[in-house]
């Protein structure tokens, strides 16, 4: 199965998998330059770049099939050349990107969150099944039209199929029958959601045949780094002193709830949560850390190197506003030795929160890469 997904957090080979092997680099840098030689003349991005490289090397390597990740919104998306999909998804929607997604447009919904509805359906193609999440009724109405002046099947959860969990057990069922499954090994309540949405996908195609055992085994195999990670044995966790060390990509509410939530969920948060944190200038930092604030003891701000990033002042008027104490540090690995040195409970949870290209910083200094 090839693959092509993105940000990476680490190296660029992480967005692409050519026959569930991660892309070495001599392939990688073949494919880019064959690209750019074409694409000279034409002003494209790097995503765009990028995702020519990946479609030409998936067109070259044999596969049963191919998964691709919208980069951004979906109807004017780079991957969105693709005319007969297997099945096409949308899960959560929330507000993100809003210099894009919500700039102003004629012939589009004014509501900032049915934009984002519209540019998520932007993908829905005639004769392939789109396959959804629960929204609001204005949303998911949204959804529906467009759905329907593409000629796509709509599947909308609650109605084309459900995922529900009873104890320690999950029960997905659609018009072809029930399947139980256990617990996703991915934390938080909002993963089931998320298997649910990717089985539904599977179970509503047609040209590739999956059996339940598969299906059922899924669950157990997903894994995913910096959502809800435990960082392994390393020399940040040696900083640490031995603290569980918790690694978490987000940058807005939704995000900020599923973790709160998450955390909540667990006994990672039962003594609350020294945080360590940096964000792009363009996020949201009070709308992410909102959900978070009964669980934060301390945060300790960080900037984002490459990027135009929050600076320190920010971090420390939010902290000043909700009576954490708050401190800044050049890097990583300052941050932990001063959790190490001056933190008051040595059983309290560090959480580790914020842009992915943090989480990528942190998985390098921790010797703990993706693969």
């Amino acid at each position: 199965m090839h693959v092509f997904t993105s940000p990476h957090l680490v190296r660029f080979n992480e967005r692409i998998r050519l026959a569930g092997t991660l892309i070495d680099d001599d392939t990688l840098a073949r494919a880019i330059s064959d690209v750019l030689d074409i694409a000279e003349d034409l002003n494209a991005s790097f995503f765009e770049i990028t995702t020519a490289a990946a479609f030409k090397l998936f067109s070259e390597v044999p596969a049963d099939a191919c998964v691709i990740e919208v980069g951004l919104g979906g109807r004017l998306d780079a991957t969105n050349v693709l005319t007969s999909p297997a099945a096409c998804g949308i899960a959560s929607l929330a507000i993100d990107h809003e210099g894009f997604l919500l700039a102003p447009e004629e012939g589009v919904p004014e509501d900032p969150y049915n934009r984002i509805a519209f540019e998520k359906a932007g993908i829905a193609k005639a004769g392939a099944p789109l396959v959804t999440q629960r929204y609001t009724p204005a949303m998911a109405a949204t959804i529906s039209e467009v759905a329907e002046r593409a000629g796509a099947t709509l599947f909308p959860r609650g109605e084309g199929w459900d995922i529900v969990q009873y104890r320690e057990q999950l029960h997905y069922g659609d018009e072809q029958g029930r399947i139980d499954l256990p617990l996703p090994r991915l934390a938080g309540k909002h993963q089931a959601g998320n298997l649910g949405l990717a089985i539904a996908m599977l179970r509503h195609q047609t040209v590739l045949s999956v059996s339940e055992a598969a299906l059922r085994a899924a669950p157990l195999w997903a894994q995913w780094p910096a959502r809800m990670q435990r960082l392994e044995a390393g020399p940040l966790t040696d900083l640490a002193q031995g603290r569980t060390i918790i690694l978490a990509g987000g940058h807005n509410p939704d995000a900020g709830q599923a973790l709160a939530a998450t955390l909540t969920e667990s006994s990672l948060a039962n003594n609350g949560v020294d945080l360590v944190t940096g964000m792009l200038a363009n996020k949201d930092i009070r709308g992410f850390l909102e959900p978070l604030r009964p669980l934060i003891r301390s945060i300790r701000s960080l900037p984002v190197p490459g990027h135009e990033h929050h600076g320190p002042e920010v971090f420390a008027a939010v902290a000043q506003e909700w009576g954490k104490p708050h401190s800044s540090f050049g890097t990583i690995r300052e941050a932990l030795a001063d959790v190490a040195a001056n933190g008051d409970d040595p059983e309290r949870t560090v959480l580790i929160a914020g842009t992915l290209y943090l989480a990528g910083q942190v998985l390098i200094a921790n010797d703990q890469p993706p693969v």
